[in-house]
């Protein structure tokens, strides 16, 4: 099978219930966040030192969830293939949040807004983060494009879920700072 099926050369993009819309569809827009942000999760898993492997079991885990969630964005509302999608429920919100305060209890109070920017590992947690919040706000805006009558069910746990991420991926790099003995750089006003 052919990689390349040219499809999508008259600037279109077929979404996962059969329908096809333009490249520069709002839809189109949040996914290709969504697959950003799995790609800057690899590249933050690529980079993880011995002392952070658990970590990347957990982003190996984020980065499956974060293809379910773009196969949940890419079929319309009422589409029969949502049916047989995995979808977040809250299993795997609750997975953050014990995440989130796992992490938390090992770190020092925070007493200021952080500066991304110390151990590699960090920064990329950070722009992972920045990325998800992106995301974050496309999804929301998406879901208000698509309440017609009632809103679409899969909407509210994704945002839920991107939202605990974004929370995930800002301790996540506090700690890959912590690891290093790098302290937080605090924003001076």
């Amino acid at each position: 099978m052919k990689l390349y099926t040219g499809r999508g050369d008259d600037g279109n993009a077929g979404l996962l219930s059969g329908e096809r819309v333009p490249k520069s569809h709002e839809r189109i827009d949040a996914l290709g966040d969504i697959d950003e942000l799995g790609s800057a999760l690899g590249i933050f898993r690529a980079g993880l030192t011995r002392e952070t492997q658990a970590a990347g079991r957990h982003i190996r885990r984020i980065q499956s969830d974060l293809m379910n969630i773009g196969a949940c964005l890419s079929a319309w509302r009422d589409a029969p293939i949502l049916d047989r999608l995995k979808k977040i429920n809250e299993a795997d919100i609750q997975f953050l949040e014990t995440s989130i305060d796992s992490i938390q209890e090992l770190l020092p109070e925070l007493k200021g807004f952080v500066l991304p920017g110390g151990h590699p590992s960090e920064a990329w947690a950070h722009f992972a983060r920045s990325v998800c919040r992106r995301a974050e706000r496309k999804i929301a805006a998406l879901s208000i494009e698509l309440k017609v009558g009632r809103p679409p069910k899969q909407i509210k746990p994704i945002l839920v879920y991107l939202n605990r991420l974004s929370d995930y991926l800002f301790v996540l790099g506090r700690y890959c700072n912590h690891l290093e003995n790098i302290p937080d750089d605090i924003w001076k006003i």
